[in-house]
């Protein structure tokens, strides 16, 4: 629900506002989808229909997934259809493309480094079979998101530079600075999901990755500046033990950052905070996240934030502070603006 959801203040007040209808239902139950699609009056016919459903939390099972990811999908579509919806937005993810140094683009080989990206591309396949001039399926390959809300995308790597910060350690990372990890900030993924709904050409792929070019190397400048730390990346035996042993070595770096973080967080009377520092094996692989967004452009759409700066993390992290769920004395100071 809204009010368990640790949602700010910005987002309590989209419920609020009149155009929004708002239902919690679990999309794994087909009675509860169908309720889902029928309004106050009984109707229930839409327009457009876009699918940010399924389990989004990395290291579950492949039941989960099966579960929470494709079949939730599946059943949304199958409900959509029989309402006569126009078009299908299907968010996928940039995960499904077989991690190369070079920039994949929409017709780029597929092979998925994380399970949720296995099953968001069989969910993509099964949806090409459904696609029809009366039915018409989009789909959206965003890279990595950020912004506020975000607790499981860029947030980790945040969380890890306040756990530095707070132990005033040098931060390490695995692989080096040029590890690609692309970024679009949500609102220019949310912007680009209502493009497409009038835009977009059925049955087609659409990267959504903004121009920042981002690597691993671009974010850590961003946290040094944030938190005042200094950053640096693994050496080559290193990475060479950490590419045997992935499984330990994860198991090492949450051990060191998780018990930091709950002390800090204890210290600052922080009870309950959805943020944590965690990172998954998946996620700490050597997989390159490189995407090629010029269909998109192409098509018209512009990015309204095309480069990650240092004020589009400051407005994640000031969101959290507000809430209660970050400690807000770790940070350096903001810069002034330049009087002319």
């Amino acid at each position: 629900m809204p009010m368990m959801g640790n949602l700010d203040a910005k987002f309590k007040a989209a419920f609020e506002n009149p155009l929004v209808e708002y239902k919690q239902a679990s999309l794994t139950n087909v009675k509860s989808i169908a309720n889902a699609f029928t309004d106050e009056e009984g109707g229930g016919d839409y327009d457009f229909v876009i699918n940010l459903a399924g389990e989004t939390k990395y290291g579950q099972s492949e039941d989960v997934y099966k579960e929470k990811v494709l079949d939730v999908a599946m059943k949304c579509a199958e409900e959509a259809k029989k309402h006569q919806t126009k078009r299908f937005i299907e968010v996928s993810t940039a995960q499904v493309y077989d991690a190369g140094k070079k920039s994949s683009t929409e017709t780029s080989s597929t092979k998925p480094w994380t399970l949720i990206a296995k099953y968001k591309l069989e969910v993509e396949n099964k949806l090409k079979e459904m696609n029809s001039d009366e039915f018409q399926v989009i789909f959206v390959r965003p890279a990595l998101v950020y912004g506020p809300g975000d607790v499981a995308g860029f947030a980790p790597r945040i969380i890890c530079g306040a756990v530095y910060k707070y132990e005033k350690e040098k931060m390490k990372f695995l692989w080096g600075s040029s590890l690609k990890t692309n970024t679009v900030h949500v609102r220019d993924l949310a912007r680009a999901i209502v493009f497409l709904c009038e835009k977009g050409n059925p049955g087609e792929i659409y990267n959504v990755v903004d121009k920042n070019e981002t690597d691993q190397g671009k974010t850590n400048k961003i946290l040094e500046q944030i938190f005042e730390i200094k950053t640096g990346f693994t050496n080559v035996i290193e990475n060479t033990y950490a590419r045997a042993n992935l499984k330990h070595v994860t198991e090492i770096s949450n051990d060191k950052h998780l018990q930091p973080w709950s002390d800090l967080c204890k210290e600052q009377k922080i009870m309950n905070s959805p943020l944590t520092p965690y990172l998954d094996k998946e996620v700490l692989a050597n997989n390159s996240l490189s995407v090629d967004g010029s269909k998109l452009e192409n098509a018209g759409f512009t990015y309204e934030i095309p480069v990650m700066e240092i004020s589009h993390v400051r407005e994640i992290i000031d969101r959290w502070i507000e809430q209660g769920i970050f400690p807000g004395d770790l940070l350096s100071p903001k810069e002034e603006p330049v009087q002319a």
